[in-house]
């Protein structure tokens, strides 16, 4: 009984046409170049806000830094004129302190001159008169 059924006719490859099929594409944009360019304008816009705001900090910035560079010139001064004082007191120190000028400084700082020393006054002609 089986034997006796039709089977199904073979399976035959499907001819194809020669013809090439037309690929369907979206279109994105018109113009292609459209996008470049909203870049870079939103590129260009980013870019001037942030030197807006880096300008309008270096003027808030600028009149700081001139009173700081003020004040470190006073300083540096008062720190020279310091230093210069400094120096003549350590120079004094040391010849008050050295033993070989113990002697004449007694003298400068009293009148009294040594017994072999002949003491010696300069008199002004014009304030004598």
């Amino acid at each position: 009984m089986h034997a006796l059924r039709e089977s199904r006719p073979p399976l035959e490859p499907r001819q194809t046409s020669r013809t090439p099929r037309r690929k369907v594409r979206k279109r994105v944009n018109a113009n292609p170049y459209r996008v470049l360019a909203l870049e870079n304008t939103v590129k260009l816009f980013v870019n001037g806000l942030l030197i807006v705001g880096t300008a309008s900090a270096l003027v808030k910035l600028l009149p700081y830094s001139f009173s700081q560079q003020a004040k470190l010139q006073e300083i540096t001064t008062e720190v020279n004129l310091t230093q210069n004082r400094v120096d003549n007191l350590q120079k004094d120190f040391k010849r008050n302190f050295d033993p070989q000028q113990a002697q004449k400084i007694m003298q400068e700082q009293s009148n009294r001159v040594a017994p072999g020393q002949r003491q010696v006054i300069i008199l002004d002609k014009a304030a004598s008169k």
